[in-house]
């Protein structure tokens, strides 16, 4: 499909696609460099390198709502979603929603309005109760914390 320039009816130059599509596609290369840390890292074990631990734990010893955000990316990425669920479940049910704001972003980037959540005036409210919740929720049930 070739873009056309609104003001002249003419095909936009390659420059102004390649202009739009900088943004994603840094964020396409981020996300795959970060896979690919993260695989190489294996957070579950000692035979990867290590990665630096929650501050907020190793200062309070309490989850904070990202605790276990590696390792469910670990899992999920090995495609083991029961434990990925475990060690982070706010997290992977937060992902469907974050990859669809992220379609939505792209797809405004090229001209098409596509609805999000995140344009809504009650979203960022919403998603801090969600936060606070969980992680209350994650400190007092002992089923839900995570190991040190």
């Amino acid at each position: 499909m070739v873009e056309v320039d609104a003001g002249a009816g003419r095909p936009a130059p390659a420059s102004t696609f390649l202009h739009r599509a900088r943004w994603p596609a840094a964020t396409v290369l981020a996300g795959c460099a970060g896979a690919a840390l993260v695989l190489a890292a294996d957070p579950t074990s000692d035979a990867g390198f290590p990665l630096p631990p929650c501050p907020i734990k190793l200062l309070t010893g309490l989850d904070c709502p990202g605790c276990g955000l590696t390792r469910m990316l670990f899992h999920l990425l090995r495609a083991d979603l029961a434990a990925a669920l475990h060690h982070n479940a706010l997290a992977l049910l937060l992902l469907p929603p974050l990859a669809w704001a992220w379609t939505s972003w792209v797809a405004g980037r090229f001209g098409r309005a596509l609805p999000s959540w995140t344009s809504r005036r009650w979203s960022p409210q919403v998603l801090l109760v969600l936060v606070v919740l969980w992680t209350v929720l994650r400190n007092a049930v002992p089923e839900l914390r995570l190991p040190t």
